[in-house]
């Protein structure tokens, strides 16, 4: 996620039709929603516009350390931006490719609480998950035709995350999109982003360009990132989702993932919870 100096507004919340709730501040756009009594979810509600009223602040004024590999962080939600990308270092990534991710792990926090069932809170697609005992939740995941996940209180996801090269982030890879189930959203979102980047393939007509010209703060530097990719043939379309799922597979054989699932130009691998998804409602 692009992030800059706050704007003038201040956050907003705000009821949609449905019951749902809207929270808005600078780039950072929730849709969240909690099941259980009205006065459970009120209180639920209040708690989590409270909480977010004061998220960018907090952000912003760790840019510097966020945008770096290594510097050290405090507040709570860059706390959990480090810790959800240490586990893929050697490999280049700071804590902001997790920082979705760990913004709605933090709002969900409180919103769950006595008389809420189940709730989620979606980050721009970064999804955190609060179960109850026996609750589940269905989740959207991308445009394959196994297009849902479900999440019951007993799987060990409550962490949906997307990365890919249309998207509103940096890739190096040409992932149309790659969703990631995980223990946490904050760790499905740094996941995303590393099988995302490994979705690749040599190719000419593939455009990079360095990241500080498409964006001149970006935490990704002078890296070549892609701004576009052509048709490709079935040949190279194989090698790069290939490429891709072998991060993946070694991301789930590490714990640090449940699933994933990899689309690129009409065609999709997946791996772990979202490949056994996907042979239950066809079998």
């Amino acid at each position: 996620m692009a992030m800059t100096a706050p704007r003038p507004q201040q956050a907003v919340a705000a009821l949609l039709p449905g019951g749902r709730l809207h929270l808005q501040h600078g780039p950072i756009d929730i849709i969240a929603e909690a099941f259980g009594d009205r006065p459970a979810i009120r209180a639920a509600y209040g708690r989590a516009a409270t909480r977010f009223a004061t998220v960018l602040e907090e952000l912003v004024a760790e840019l510097p350390a966020l945008r770096s590999p290594a510097a050290p962080v405090q507040g709570r939600i860059a706390c959990r931006m480090a810790a959800a990308v240490a586990p893929f270092r050697p490999a280049f990534i700071t804590p902001m490719a997790a920082v979705a991710g760990a913004v709605a792990e933090d709002v969900l926090a409180a919103l769950g609480g006595p008389g809420i069932l189940r709730a989620y809170v979606n980050n721009g697609g970064d999804i955190a998950l609060w179960l109850g005992a026996g609750e589940s939740l269905t989740c959207a995941l991308g445009p394959s035709s196994v297009d849902r996940v479900l999440v019951r209180d007993r799987d060990p996801v409550r962490g949906i995350a997307t990365s890919g090269w249309g998207g509103r982030s940096f890739s190096l890879g040409i992932a149309d999109a790659v969703t990631v189930l995980a223990r946490t959203a904050a760790m499905a979102d740094a996941a995303a982003t590393m099988v995302a980047n490994a979705v690749d393939v040599a190719h000419p007509g593939i455009l990079r360009r360095p990241a500080r010209e498409v964006q001149c703060d970006s935490d990704l530097g002078d890296r070549l990132v892609t701004v576009a990719v052509p048709v490709l043939t079935p040949g190279d379309r194989a090698a790069a989702l290939e490429a891709g799922l072998r991060a993946a597979e070694a991301f789930k054989a590490r714990g640090l993932i449940e699933g994933a699932a990899l689309f690129l130009q009409g065609e999709c691998r997946m791996t772990g919870a979202l490949a056994l998804e996907g042979r239950d409602e066809s079998g």
